[in-house]
């Protein structure tokens, strides 16, 4: 498949493809650092520090592949719902170009030990401010496009992806740039509104506008109710920017703040519950041949259950009880890749797995290893995250008794981090057949096989 003969969708096609190949180069950095837990001298070169190989692998991961096919999809669906080409194919591209070079090289330099020191916005400068300046990219050709739509009402993907272009800008400028300027207690509020925020008011979004569009083309049903669609959509609008202050609670900060994260954090039940019945309403109408019949249709529904189990997690989290417990232990770590892989990551596998074979014009490669690299997937997050959802509480109980020591408590957490090795392996090995897959069906044998196609209008 040669991207220059497109003269459609080769802006999301870039994207979408560009993510895809950063997943595999993310997650193998990933199973580095769980190879790290077990094996410490292992890479005894600054390059191969924990510190950098995390920063590395969650920028890859976070940005170069799960906001990158995020992006993708955007570009892929809003022509199709609003009946209108897209503003500018050329604009797209060079997107394209000023985000890879921009996330690229910031990874690049956090390699190289230049960071900026905050959580998720390490990419330190001038490539975050190349990040916005591809936002504002983004945003313009997106905006443009809506704004010469041939339909007057919008369908509530469309809703997400206008929120989220717009609160993107706002939290990713917080997290990266305004937190330079500040020190101390403030500096933290900024970071950790921006930590919480780029789950929630930047991947939420994202991932809601891709499920909204693809549980109803997938399963070929209508949306359960576009009613409860816009309840939850105008509620997390409201409410989610107040949470972020849950993360410091039993710091320094005012004790009302905390209260008032805590009374959103579960205020945010009501959008999650409003998002989760319309996705399994709509499950529950379509015929029971097509539920679970591919491997879409599988990843929609088990990122729509992952979606509803972090979201329960996050309010019970910021209990203050609670959070003596499991506050900074493992929990936290399999509640981050439930959100982010479980969750929002397996959606926009789906998404890949959807809009790349009707870009191109091919079929899937192969539909029976895209299920043999779901089940894998699947056995493997379940094998990486429960057993850290055990190890959690057990370390916070033991930190809060003073006879014990940090080297004990580290010790007993081995047969944990034995497992998280092993299963991000076999985690790594199934996005290594979905990589496959996708490439077959871009350069091998399914050029041979009746083409499929999804129009604009």
């Amino acid at each position: 498949m040669n991207v220059t003969k497109l003269k459609e969708n080769r802006a999301a096609y870039l994207f979408l493809t560009t993510g895809c190949v950063c997943l595999l180069i993310g997650m193998g950095m990933g199973l580095f650092v769980a190879l790290k837990f077990l094996f410490p001298l292992l890479g005894e070169y600054p390059l191969f520090s924990f510190g950098r190989i995390r920063q590395a692998h969650t920028n890859l991961v976070m940005f170069a592949f799960l906001l990158q096919v995020d992006i993708g999809i955007m570009l892929y669906i809003i022509p199709r719902l609003l009946h209108t080409k897209l503003f500018s194919e050329k604009l797209g591209v060079a997107t394209w170009a000023v985000y890879n070079v921009a996330v690229g090289a910031g990874v690049i330099r956090i390699l190289m030990g230049i960071n900026q020191g905050i959580e998720y916005a390490e990419i330190a400068p001038p490539f975050n401010y190349m990040i916005v300046l591809a936002w504002v990219m983004l945003l313009v050709n997106i905006m443009a496009t809506i704004l010469r739509r041939t339909v007057r009402s919008f369908y509530v993907s469309v809703w997400y992806v206008v929120g989220a272009l717009l609160w993107t800008a706002v939290v990713y400028i917080t997290g990266s740039i305004l937190t330079q300027y500040t020190t101390g207690l403030n500096q933290a509020n900024l970071s950790w509104f921006y930590v919480h925020n780029a789950v929630g008011l930047v991947f939420t979004p994202c991932g809601l506008a891709a499920a909204y569009y693809l549980i109803p083309k997938v399963l070929n049903t209508p949306i359960y109710s576009h009613k409860l669609s816009l309840i939850g959509f105008w509620v997390i609008a409201f409410t989610y920017c107040w949470t972020g202050a849950h993360h410091m609670i039993h710091g320094p900060n005012s004790y009302w703040l905390e209260t008032v994260a805590i009374l959103f954090s579960w205020s945010l039940i009501i959008p999650v519950m409003a998002v989760v019945t319309n996705f399994l309403g709509t499950y529950a109408t379509a015929p029971r041949a097509t539920r679970f019949k591919t491997a879409e249709s599988k990843l929609l529904f088990t990122g729509t259950i992952y979606y509803l189990l972090t979201c329960l997690q996050g309010p019970f989290q910021a209990i203050r009880t609670v959070n003596t417990v499991v506050s900074k232990t493992d929990w936290v770590v399999a509640h981050a890749h439930m959100a982010l892989l479980g969750a929002f990551g397996l959606i926009a596998m789906a998404g890949a797995y959807y809009i790349i074979p009707r870009i191109v014009k091919r079929p899937l490669y192969s539909p029976r290893l895209a299920n043999i690299h779901f089940w894998m997937t699947f056995v493997g997050l379940l094998t990486f995250m429960f057993p850290m959802y055990v190890s959690g509480p057990m370390q916070g109980l033991a930190w809060l008794n003073i006879e014990r020591t940090f080297l004990e408590i580290l010790a007993e957490q081995r047969w944990v981090w034995m497992i998280r090795m092993h299963s991000g392996a076999l985690i790594l090995l199934a996005q290594t057949l979905f990589f496959y897959n996708l490439w077959e069906t871009l350069y091998g044998k399914s050029y041979f096989m009746k083409p499929i196609e999804e129009k604009v209008a």
